[in-house]
């Protein structure tokens, strides 16, 4: 199929995008800002875009009661509204066909045309030749960057979000690390609770279930893949090959940040929450075509608070480091050139890969630590940061210790369940007085709790280390598990460690 693709002018890009950030300013009247800057905090500034309004729900499922039947561990959750015909799906009551709403299901998509941008090929990446957050100093406006916040804008002028984004109180944390609070009172209320299971990192799609094909068309900002000739190119109207299953990037009805997005890999494949190659590659290639580096990709996989079983990534803006960015590092080895670091003196263990000879070499050694974590059933956030040269993963623990009466009333009570974002340093807080007593001390004793203990990390490391070294070698890793395989007898379970992390099955 030919498509009329057109290059857009990048400078009437840049001139809208000036008009947009006027017509964003003028809203935030009403938005505190309050900045106390950590001595570590000169890689960036409070956004001025205003405050952080978030549904932390939707990173961390909110959860309430623990379920246990036969051996199944789960809790009552209340999975955030990320689009505004989620909550009467889940009521039972959208029509299986001729639905009349406009989605993406085959009852309305036949003849829809959407915007499409296709990106070009990146060859190599810089590693840290750059310095960190300075992307932008050697780079001019890109056009992906633009599209995402005029299409973003755009929807908000039709109405299309839950709330005004800028209407949230947010702060910079005092301390060494410069953690980001931000409160948003009240989002878990009048929502309907949902069974989620937590001690299962892959679970089979559920058609029944929401997922983003029920999505309204006017929520989606464009269709996002390759270049077929190495150019990047924009159309604002063309088809949607449905046999060819396009990626696409959405908004999310509950923004946490300023142009909160969804990033859904091949959507009528239905792919359930869990990372492969090819969808790895395809958040890397966003983060390194909008070459901004206050725009971040994040993910979160079942168990460690993704609450919609439909692969997806999430992306916002935020315009000032992270305070996981800001921790220091120790060189542990080199994988396909891929240099691999553990964090250092930060509250979540983790790892952090960066550089590689090429883009798909570190999105292939990233993603098959990923695909390793799954097959041992350990629940994971990643960061995608600094433009895709920096990549954060997390291993966490804290569902389960949730979900097992090992978590602190006094943490229950904040209602605060730390997804990827939280993770990173973005704190969202639903209660007033979480927020005026928020301290480093409180966000650090929150975010241990979702760490594995040292033990553990390391025998979940060795398991990195191991799958990745075998698919170097061509060997089918020992912890590995058919992917596509994802039942009840073949699921394994938790990598054995700390007995606060263990689930029996």
């Amino acid at each position: 199929m030919v498509r009329d693709l057109s290059i857009v002018d990048i400078t009437a890009i840049q001139r809208v995008r000036h008009s947009l950030s006027h017509a964003r300013c003028g809203r935030h009247k009403g938005c505190v800002i309050e900045s106390n800057p950590s001595p570590h905090g000169g890689r960036g500034a409070l956004p001025s875009e205003g405050g952080s309004p978030s549904d932390l729900l939707f990173l961390a499922g909110g959860g309430s009661a623990l379920l246990v039947r036969d051996r199944m561990l789960s809790i009552k959750r209340v999975p955030t509204v990320v689009s505004n015909y989620q909550k009467e799906e889940e009521a039972g009551e959208g029509a299986a066909g001729g639905c009349g709403r406009n989605c993406l299901k085959s009852c309305c998509i036949q003849g829809a045309r959407l915007p499409l941008y296709t990106f070009k090929s990146v060859d190599k990446v810089d590693g840290k030749e750059l310095p960190l957050l300075g992307c932008e100093e050697h780079c001019p406006v890109a056009f992906l960057d633009s599209l995402i916040l005029g299409e973003w804008e755009e929807r908000m002028q039709r109405g299309l979000f839950r709330y005004d984004v800028t209407a949230c109180e947010t702060k910079v944390i005092p301390g060494k690390y410069g953690f980001i609070a931000q409160l948003n009172e009240g989002r878990h209320l009048k929502k309907r609770p949902t069974e989620f299971r937590v001690d299962k990192v892959l679970q089979p799609f559920d058609e029944s279930k929401f997922n983003f094909t029920k999505v309204g068309q006017e929520e989606v900002l464009f269709q996002l893949e390759a270049s077929n000739d190495g150019e990047a190119q924009f159309s604002p109207n063309a088809p949607v090959d449905v046999e060819n299953s396009p990626s696409v990037v959405a908004i999310n009805v509950s923004p946490i940040e300023y142009g909160h997005v969804l990033l859904i890999p091949r959507i009528f494949e239905c792919l359930p929450q869990r990372i492969d190659h090819a969808s790895f590659l395809l958040a890397l290639h966003m983060a390194v075509e909008a070459r901004n580096p206050y725009f971040r990709l994040g993910y979160n996989s079942l168990g460690a608070f993704a609450t919609i079983n439909h692969l997806h990534f999430q992306a916002y803006y935020l315009a000032m480091p992270f305070p996981i960015e800001k921790a220091s590092t120790k060189n542990i080895t080199k994988l396909s050139g891929v240099k691999v670091s553990k964090l250092l003196n930060y509250p979540v263990r983790g790892l952090v890969f960066e550089g590689g000879h090429t883009l798909e070499t570190l999105a292939n050694v990233v993603s098959e630590a990923c695909i390793c974590l799954q097959h041992n059933n350990v629940p994971y956030n990643v960061l995608i940061s600094d433009c895709g040269r920096q990549i954060f993963l997390l291993p966490q623990c804290y569902a389960e210790k949730q979900a097992l009466g090992e978590v602190s009333a006094e943490l229950l009570e904040t209602q605060v369940n730390p997804a990827v974002w939280e993770i990173s340093g973005h704190m969202v807080l639903k209660r007033k007085k979480d927020y005026d007593e928020a301290s480093e001390a409180n966000a650090w004793r929150l975010l241990a709790e979702v760490s594995l203990s040292e033990e553990r990390f390391q025998e979940v490391t060795a398991l990195v280390f191991q799958a990745i070294a075998s698919v170097e070698m061509n060997v089918k890793p020992q912890c590995a598990e058919d992917v596509d395989a994802v039942s009840p007898s073949t699921q394994p379970a938790m990598v054995a460690g700390s007995q606060e992390c263990l689930v029996l099955q």
